[in-house]
């Protein structure tokens, strides 16, 4: 073979410069990729280099010796950084591969027909050098792909980082700045989600920016230790359908109100995690919207008089035994949850509503508040929910799961 091609090669040069002006013209009219990357003098020049390092491998591959893949893997390296698909840069190596073993074939029969079968076994070591020269591309391309792929996300995070962490805040022209990189308008509706990190994560890694089937709203993840962060663009979507976003997600989750500007999204994201602390923490997935719970979020912003409300309100009760205290406890929950309605109330907890009104009124008796007056149901409720927050914190930290004080199982229709 190496001896084939020192007899054609002045004629094998000028055909491979014919074969680059045909490549890079054909490459040219039928790849928009490359037409918006290069002028056809470069691509020319690329194409004629590469079959011209094609013919030096096939002559070391008959010595014996490793085809020289530097350039090949340069070429990789510098087309992914570019962004041209690799399906158009393989395309174009095979296309080079076919014009060379076409001007291989023309060549030698031009200067001897009666040599071209000995031209045939150099075939597979033709295709065995393109193949090297493929596979190094390939290769250099993706590694190349994938670190600029990671340095896009810590770009991205960095990012998420301005607008969530409060910087943004604080600089509005950052955070438009920041906002404007991440493609997110100006102005807008937006909201943040926050994910628990209590083993229902996963979130990032099952949703995706774009937009969904049903056209959902783009959710750009932050992940980190504590848990996941989402940046909701919510365009002409309710707020609800963030719920909806999240509910095959399996995930416990809190949601902040809408916010219109990206300099708001660090109190949104503030306001998001206070949501988080509402949703309950068994019972499965559960997504808290902050407006739907503002006064357990309010207790859950307020821990000093969160313990206050509960030593004032319901000391007497916490007080008790243990299995008294858990009884009461839950029947004020399922009656607060029922709208003060006994019968359900009943219904929910299975036992007779006298049963339920017997427990209440000890309840009142105990507290010195009666359930008839409005203010001090709301003292009531509100150091309810002060102790189901203690209550869910220290299971959370005990890793256990039990049914949280103030609930019950089963969940028969509302009452109205």
């Amino acid at each position: 073979m190496e001896r084939i091609i020192e007899e054609i090669r002045e004629d094998l040069a000028r055909r491979l410069a014919v074969a680059a002006d045909r490549l890079a013209d054909r490459t040219l009219a039928e790849d928009p990729a490359y037409a918006a990357l290069l002028g056809r003098a470069e691509l020319r020049e690329r194409i004629h280099h590469n079959l011209r390092q094609a013919v030096e491998g096939l002559v070391r591959s008959a010595r014996g010796l490793p085809v020289e893949l530097a350039d090949a893997r340069a070429t990789g390296t510098l087309r992914a950084e570019q962004g041209l698909p690799l399906s158009s840069l393989l395309r174009a190596y095979r296309s080079g591969g076919r014009l060379l073993w076409a001007a291989l074939t023309e060549a030698v029969a031009a200067h001897d027909r009666s040599a071209l079968p000995r031209l045939l076994p150099g075939a597979s070591a033709l295709w065995d050098v393109l193949d090297q020269m493929t596979d190094a591309v390939s290769e250099s391309y993706r590694r190349t792909e994938a670190a600029r792929a990671d340095r896009d996300r810590e770009r991205r995070a960095a990012l998420l980082d301005v607008l969530l962490d409060g910087a943004a805040a604080a600089d509005a022209p950052a955070a438009s700045e920041a906002a404007a990189q991440l493609g997110l308008p100006e102005r807008g509706r937006f909201a943040v989600v926050v994910v628990a990190a209590d083993g229902s994560a996963g979130a990032a890694e099952t949703a995706t920016e774009r937009p969904g089937a049903a056209g959902a709203p783009r959710v750009l993840w932050r992940i980190r230790a504590s848990g996941e962060s989402g940046l909701v663009e919510l365009g002409h979507h309710p707020l609800e359908s963030v719920r909806e976003l999240l509910a095959g997600l399996g995930v416990r989750a809190g949601v902040s109100p809408v916010v219109e500007a990206p300099a708001e999204l660090a109190r949104a994201h503030r306001l998001a995690g206070l949501a988080l602390r509402t949703a309950p923490e068994s019972g499965g997935p559960h997504t808290a919207l902050l407006d739907e719970g503002l006064p357990a979020a309010l207790v859950a912003a307020q821990a000093e008089l969160a313990g206050r409300l509960r030593t004032v309100v319901l000391g007497p009760v916490l007080a008790l035994p243990a299995e008294d205290r858990r009884l009461l406890l839950t029947t004020l929950g399922t009656w607060l949850a029922c709208r003060g309605s006994t019968t359900y109330a009943a219904q929910r907890l299975y036992c007779h509503r006298n049963t339920v009104s017997n427990r209440l009124r000890r309840l009142e008796q105990l507290t010195g508040r009666s359930l008839a007056d409005p203010r001090q149901v709301v003292e009531l409720a509100l150091a309810h929910a002060a102790v189901a927050q203690r209550a869910a914190s220290a299971t959370a930290r005990a890793g256990t799961s039990p049914t949280p004080a103030g609930t019950a199982r089963r969940s028969p229709r509302p009452p109205g």
